[in-house]
């Protein structure tokens, strides 16, 4: 990492795209000189509904942080969400050959650890240590310098479908920039709002997003489980609308303006005059019958998210909390259900030291990803930022459009 030089992590959700433009000091401390956020029309689930909407969605985020920052970017890091992502734990072992265990060794296990794991048109994304075992010794962080004759590490490999990464990559490659590297959302929430004292006593974190919630528990300083629930914020706004019998935009109104999950307790009731958000929805709905819809989908989230922590047996069991990031997070009397739920203290975390980057502040659940995004470039990615032209046929004239865009004002 060279002090000084600009990153960029673009969040692709479901519900929006998210831009955030970074630097490094010498101290190591990421300063954010530029945030961008435009609605996501173009795609659902991953699957393209219309490539030009997308591109726009896409250019506008972008564009708006550029403003910010008063420069063009070329090369971003990219977060990806979603059920396509897989995560299989499983260990791999290599024998040592100089007694002292080298970087080398460690990517050998690294590389031995996906052997056996059906990857038939998948590609890995990252694989990521959760702990070392050298000879009888275990429970080893970094076995790099120590010596011994057998290396074992047990790892986490995220992969996605190779046909939606190639569709990926040509969204990308069609707004004019390039891929530097591409993270698992289930690993940024969690490098962006967790502190080195919750990963060691251990935590979950829950990102609650639009169409899933990607679940990351942390012990020991390491990630020992994570996984995604195919269940988001959008699954709120469709329950309504089919409860209440109303369209969905009305419902995504309704919603933002009156939704309060700890109403569902009240004794007394509200009659909701839908006719303030629309020409079409013009009846009344209870108030009270809203919040019990709302609270229903997010008691089967938590009811979920217990099953996921039962796998490791860390249900009700972690001292540091759950802690509660994205953007379907901040939904009101959120937090009291997820105690009920949990049997966990919970907080609704956003990531630190956000308020006195440059004047630009990112102080919001949404933000959490992309923010982890920028972390993890430094932190696993070894891509360099290459200049290239592809000389095929017809490809050249494209390559070159993109370097005129980038270098005129």
């Amino acid at each position: 990492m060279v002090p000084g030089e600009t990153f960029v992590a673009i969040d692709v959700g479901s519900s929006k795209i998210k831009t955030i433009i970074g630097t490094f000091g010498e101290d190591k401390k990421l300063r954010v000189m530029g945030v961008g956020v435009s609605e996501s029309r173009g795609i659902r689930k991953w699957n393209i509904l219309d490539m030009e909407e997308f591109k726009n969605n896409l250019d506008s985020a972008l564009g708006d942080a550029e403003k910010m920052v008063g420069e063009q970017v070329s090369h971003i890091y990219i977060w990806l969400s979603g059920s396509h992502i897989d995560i299989i734990r499983n260990t791999g072992i290599v024998a040592i050959p100089w007694i002292e265990v080298t970087e080398d060794d460690v990517n050998r296990a690294l590389d031995m650890s996906q052997n056996g794991i059906d990857m038939l048109n998948r590609t890995v994304l990252k694989v990521i240590p959760e702990s070392f075992s050298l000879d009888l010794e275990s429970g080893i962080k970094n076995p790099i310098g120590m010596n011994g004759k057998k290396l074992e590490v047990r790892s986490h490999i995220f992969s996605i479908g190779s046909n939606t990464l190639n569709n990926i990559k040509k969204w990308i490659h069609d707004v004019w920039v390039e891929i530097l590297d591409i993270f698992p959302n289930v690993l940024g929430t969690g490098e962006a709002t967790l502190s080195r004292r919750q990963k060691e006593l251990g935590v979950v974190c829950l990102d609650i997003g639009a169409s899933v919630t990607n679940v990351s528990v942390y012990e020991e300083g390491a990630l020992i489980y994570a996984g995604i629930i195919p269940i988001g914020g959008e699954h709120v706004t469709s329950d309504l609308a089919l409860g209440l019998r109303i369209s969905i935009d009305t419902a995504e109104k309704l919603k933002l303006e009156y939704g309060d999950i700890g109403f569902a307790k009240s004794d007394e009731d509200e009659e909701i005059d839908l006719s303030k958000f629309s020409n079409i929805d013009t009846i009344n709905v209870s108030r009270k019958f809203m919040a019990e819809i709302i609270k229903a989908r997010y008691q089967e989230i938590f009811h979920y998210v217990n099953l996921e922590l039962k796998k490791v047996g860390r249900d009700g069991m972690l001292p540091e909390w759950a802690v509660l990031t994205g953007g379907w997070s901040k939904s009101r009397g959120i937090l009291e259900l997820a105690r009920e739920s949990l049997r966990l203290p919970a907080s609704i975390w956003v990531p630190e030291d956000v308020d006195n980057m440059g004047g630009t502040t990112i102080s919001d659940p949404i933000y959490s990803a992309a923010m982890g995004t920028l972390l993890l470039s430094q932190k696993y990615s070894t891509h360099k930022r290459p200049f290239r032209i592809n000389f095929t046929p017809g490809a050249w004239i494209e390559s070159l459009k993109w370097f005129i865009k980038k270098i005129l004002p």
